[in-house]
């Protein structure tokens, strides 16, 4: 059997707005991870705990240098938010990838089973994490894992956390040996009478479908991930110079690089099992130029509904003609209501306005007003909160007039067309140098929930 490698990470972009807090975070995890590498030793695995003065990348290099067939890795975190109801357990997986869904949801298994108070949010690709993928999951070469244990801003996680922390690393322990195990009867799979077994971990041969047609080049399998040639990456427009060392492999002379990586550069990426066939569609039924502001969305009005109670139906209750009136307004103004959409989702935490601004000040887009005012400006009604977050938007896409009266308080104050797409807003609307990313990581959800992307 392999061994098993144990991160501790200081979570997602969320848990930096608590710098305060980063300390006690970690060091909340290191007791559990302590507890699970002492519990798996006690089992006979072999388990090497990663240094906790690695960084992001240093972590993913430290474990892709020692890495041998059959190995996996987990990270484990715990989260924070300025909404203190806001709990839950999950694990991130690279999408795409249904055998580390199986994988994931054994370690959830073991957690329904050993701590029942735990509420369990299932496994989720990790397209679903804030920046739209997770190193951890993308870049390790053995097979690896994402775990959030709970939020320790809210009472009943911090609870467990601290009072049942004995059971939450058995049930780790115990997910992790199911998983090592899975994974080595994969590696290990004894050969057919009279054949010889293939040595361990080599990539395995898997086809190509791109845009209906079969490719007349194969693609590789290692790991569960699928791999195709930097040539094809090449030939379908991706920027091989955007791609790390750590996401490649070198096979028979030629260099892949994880098919699921294509997706950065728009393009569309599924699994067939069935057909072992990685499936490539570049034609998409929407434009390329759906990163640029000004213009039309393609979603309905369902379908933005719909998305946005996977993530917060208490949110979609509360305002439920929230998409009905970005579609209207969007259209009126011509402007895309899908990254308006979009954007106010990352500005309200799918309206959950963890930020700034509360729910009554109708500010879906965080606009700021004239004066300053640290709160944000605030609006009379949510359709002409919409309104202005359409405007501003307008402001900084285009030099064209408005349709309706200026509501947004700042409009007048914008450079006209200064930030024609979603990655121009950056630095713009907000300091975060991750904005324009994390706007375009909920955008390409909302396309691949819709089957658009």
């Amino acid at each position: 059997m392999g061994r098993i490698f144990i991160s501790v990470g200081d979570g997602d972009f969320a848990t930096r707005r608590f710098e305060a807090m980063g300390a006690a975070l970690v060091q909340e995890v290191v007791r559990v991870r302590d507890l699970v590498v002492a519990d798996l030793r006690s089992r006979g695995f072999e388990v090497i705990a990663v240094p906790d003065e690695l960084g992001e990348d240093q972590t993913v290099a430290w474990i892709n240098s020692r890495d041998r067939a059959g190995d996996i890795a987990l990270e484990l975190y715990c989260n924070a938010h300025s909404n203190p109801a806001l709990r839950g357990t999950r694990v991130y997986f690279i999408a795409h990838n249904s055998d580390r869904k199986q994988h994931a949801d054994l370690l959830l298994l073991s957690l329904t089973r050993r701590v029942p108070q735990l509420i369990i949010q299932g496994a989720l690709p990790d397209t679903y994490a804030e920046l739209g993928q997770i190193s951890f999951c993308r870049q390790l070469v053995p097979p690896s894992l994402y775990l959030q244990l709970g939020f320790l801003t809210n009472p009943d996680d911090r609870f467990l956390l601290q009072n049942q922390r004995q059971e939450l690393a058995q049930a780790i322990a115990e997910g992790l040996g199911a998983w090592s195990r899975a994974v080595a009867e994969g590696v290990q799979a004894p050969a057919a009478l009279g054949q010889t077994m293939p040595p361990a971990a080599l990539p395995t041969p898997v086809n190509i479908n791109i845009n209906g047609r079969i490719y007349g080049e194969l693609g590789l399998m290692r790991h569960g991930n699928a791999y195709v040639s930097v040539d094809l990456a090449a030939r379908l427009g991706v920027d091989l110079a955007t791609v790390t060392e750590a996401q490649r492999l070198t096979h028979g002379n030629v260099v892949y690089l994880k098919a699921i990586d294509l997706r950065q550069s728009d393009i569309s990426v599924a699994w067939e099992a069935a057909t072992r066939t990685v499936n490539i569609r570049t034609i998409l039924q929407l434009s390329r130029s759906f990163h640029t502001i000004t213009g039309r969305g393609y979603t309905t009005e369902v379908q933005l509904l719909m998305f946005l109670k996977t993530y917060n139906e208490v949110g979609l209750s509360r305002f439920p003609d929230i998409a009905r009136l970005y579609l209207e307004e969007g259209m009126n103004e011509g402007i895309s209501y899908d990254i308006a959409f979009a954007q106010m989702c990352v500005e309200t935490e799918f309206l959950m306005f963890g930020g700034a601004t509360r729910s009554p000040q109708n500010n879906f887009g965080g606009l700021g007003t004239v004066g300053g005012n640290p709160e944000g400006a605030t609006f009379p009604s949510r359709r002409i909160g919409v309104r202005a977050h359409i405007q501003h938007l307008k402001a900084y896409a285009n030099a064209e007039p408005l349709r309706e009266e200026v509501v947004d308080p700042r409009f007048h104050l914008v450079v006209r067309g200064s930030a024609p797409t979603i990655a121009d807003l950056t630095g713009r609307w907000s300091a975060d140098p991750q904005y324009s990313d994390r706007i375009l990581a909920i955008l390409r959800q909302l396309y691949e929930t819709a089957g658009l992307l």
